[in-house]
């Protein structure tokens, strides 16, 4: 599939973020750091719950971070995104993860931050 480009090359790169969406950067790092994994998620819904999940990659299963969070999501009845935030080692987003947030949401930000939390960029479409 292909990749979504990453914030300075394709969307609109944010100074700043909310205090909330702040703190799925803060949940995306953890399940990242958790179990070492090249990178971690964290989605909010409509009701203001958060889910978070780092990549899988098994021998019948691989899964983007983004995928695992909003699957949770889904699995515990949320029908809408406000919000997503992924840390990740590469320069872009993957694509398979844009678009399975773009699944329950068209407008949802989608926050990109390096492993040590500072803000790449955020991808609106």
């Amino acid at each position: 599939m292909p990749e979504s480009p990453s914030a300075p090359t394709g969307s609109q790169a944010a100074p700043s973020i909310s205090d909330e969406d702040a703190k799925l950067v803060v949940l995306a790092r953890s399940a990242r750091a958790r179990i070492g994994a090249a990178e971690g998620a964290a989605v909010r819904d409509q009701d203001g719950r958060t889910y978070a999940g780092a990549n899988v990659a098994l021998p019948s299963l691989t899964l983007t971070a983004l995928q695992l969070a909003v699957a949770s999501a889904v699995a515990s009845g949320a029908t809408r995104l406000e919000a997503a935030a992924v840390v990740t080692e590469a320069s872009t987003l993957d694509g398979a993860g844009h678009a399975v947030v773009r699944d329950l949401a068209t407008d949802a930000p989608v926050h990109v931050a390096a492993p040590d939390g500072t803000l790449l960029g955020t991808v609106l479409q």
